[in-house]
């Protein structure tokens, strides 16, 4: 392309860049390449993504889960710490999908931002892409917006949208819970993707050391946690009678979903230690701890609920793939409104 016509290019006078989009996917197709796996029909730059259903599956039930990153993304921008972001996207839908014992099949995300900076995109790409590996998906598109007057300064957004697959036979639902069933919470490795807008307030306010709060900062940009692969090899071997994945809404508004309606959970508050940065979030922040329930995960991210009999296998195989997890615990006949209860 001349100089001319770059300088007269009507599209580039409106703020969007057409060639900035062709180098991006220049630069990302070696990393989207890599998720990819024999059910994957055609390459990159097709008008949409093909996949052949695997043939290890019988009578498949297809699942769906679309998510984003929230303004987790305006606090990754602010200190210049994006290589996590892409993980925290897939996260959030694959951690979804495991939920009702759906193995992730494929990914698709979709970047709108404001100016499209090709190197600052191509990193949140290679980051899902990573993740993508990591959760045993293939990326199989995407889509890049730029749009200058509706994204102010150098804003961008993520979303994402995943598809699963799972046996009918297998479909994890809150039916097979009964009383007795313990849980057993899995670690999160921070916030998650979770209550940002409050952590970016509290940020703003704090006047303390700061180094401190460049530790919290840190802590809180931690990716979000990938459980497929860990999920994946524990139904291989042992019974999950249900799954919660703690996302917005906490341990106290996720946990009801994942038990019949005449049941309730009883939770041992002392179970588990809440990570350093819930306790200061709970601190400077003046939080209750009955609302810090409601809006973190306060360091656990995802439950499983399963017979007391499998507790210890099952702990001994999280263990094995280097998660830590605790007994948090039981569930019981509901003889109160609320659904959960914390002891």
């Amino acid at each position: 392309m001349t100089k001319d016509i770059i300088e007269n290019d009507p599209y580039r006078s409106a703020g969007v860049d057409i060639d900035a989009g062709e180098d991006l996917i220049q630069k990302i197709k070696s990393d989207v390449s890599l998720t990819h796996n024999e059910n994957v029909i055609g390459n990159i730059g097709g008008f949409a993504g093909m996949y052949r259903l695997p043939k290890e599956f019988k009578n498949p039930i297809m699942v769906a889960c679309t998510d984003g990153v929230g303004t987790k993304v305006a606090l990754a921008q602010e200190y210049g710490n994006l290589k996590g972001i892409g993980q925290d996207l897939v996260a959030m839908c694959v951690n979804d999908l495991i939920i009702c014992g759906a193995k992730p099949l494929f990914f698709l995300d979709y970047y709108a931002t404001s100016k499209l900076r090709v190197d600052e995109a191509s990193i949140v790409i290679k980051s899902i892409s990573k993740a993508c590996i990591d959760s045993g998906c293939s990326l199989l598109g995407g889509e890049t917006a730029e749009m200058p007057g509706h994204y102010i300064d150098n804003n961008f957004d993520l979303a994402g949208f995943s598809v699963g697959c799972v046996e009918e036979d297998k479909i994890i639902s809150s039916e097979n819970v009964s009383v007795g069933n313990l849980l057993i919470g899995i670690e999160s490795s921070g916030p998650h993707s979770n209550g940002f807008s409050l952590i970016r307030k509290i940020l703003n306010n704090y006047d303390g050391p700061q180094n401190f709060k460049e530790q919290m900062i840190i802590e809180a940009l931690s990716p979000t946690l990938l459980y497929p692969k860990l999920i994946l090899n524990i139904l291989e071997k042992y019974q999950v009678n249900s799954m919660s994945h703690i996302t917005g809404g906490g341990l106290r508004e996720n946990l009801p979903r994942s038990v019949p309606k005449n049941l309730s959970v009883e939770i041992d508050s002392e179970s588990w230690q809440m990570p350093p940065i819930f306790e200061w979030l709970k601190s400077d922040g003046n939080i209750l701890q009955h609302d810090m329930y409601r809006i973190f995960n306060c360091g656990i991210g995802l439950v499983l609920i399963v017979n007391e009999v499998d507790v210890d296998p099952i702990m001994k195989e999280i263990s094995l793939n280097d998660f830590n997890s605790f007994i948090i615990g039981r569930v019981k006949e509901k003889n109160q409104k609320e659904s959960v209860v914390f002891r």
